[in-house]
């Protein structure tokens, strides 16, 4: 096999497309289309979404220490890059793509009610990385669309509202389900 070397740059793909609302008053509400997220610990449950300086939310994140990843699906594509290219110095969002901002349960921010998840965030630290800032923050809640919520296990199945990714300044829908975790030691029952 043989590899060229490139110099550094954001390479991990794919990663999740998620609109971010911000804002505590119905005149400050926006939304911000961020793939810079994810995932940093399980207990307490943390996660972080990087922005630009001078993106228009941040400031807005920055003031009110709080905001909301909106997972996105393939029915919300246009309206997740729209709200990514769009300033919300110019456009309100929510209205512009009729999207609607609903109550979050521990925080003043809305969630997007279109949304099938979201994640309530209260900031607890700011890293100055560069071009962007990363907002280190604790879940304070979550909220799940029930049309997702298996009513006999309980479960959450994202995978049903065709959740979208980005790759490399493009969006892509989930292919075929590979594997769960742990498949590859599971051990076999034996047949009797």
């Amino acid at each position: 096999m043989s590899k060229e070397n490139w110099k550094p740059g954001t390479m991990i793909y794919p990663i999740p497309a998620v609109m971010v609302s911000c804002g505590t008053s119905e005149e400050e509400y926006n939304i911000i289309t961020v793939a810079w997220t994810g995932t940093v610990c399980t207990n307490p449950a943390m996660c972080y979404i990087s922005v630009r300086k001078n993106r228009h939310s941040h400031k807005i994140i920055k003031d009110n220490g709080e905001f909301v990843i909106n997972l996105t699906t393939k029915a919300l594509a246009k309206k997740t890059d729209w709200c990514g290219v769009k300033s919300g110095s110019q456009y309100n969002k929510f209205k512009e793509m009729k999207l609607t901002p609903a109550p979050s349960k521990e925080i003043k921010t809305p969630i997007i009610e279109e949304s099938p998840l979201s994640i309530e965030c209260k900031v607890k630290q700011i890293i100055e990385l560069g071009s962007h800032d990363m907002f280190l923050a604790e879940v304070l809640n979550v909220q799940a669309d029930e049309k997702y919520i298996d009513k006999e296990t309980g479960k959450f199945s994202l995978e049903k509202a065709n959740p979208i990714s980005y790759l490399h300044g493009h969006y892509y829908e989930l292919g075929e389900l590979v594997g769960h975790f742990g498949y590859s030691v599971k051990k076999k029952k034996k047949r009797k």
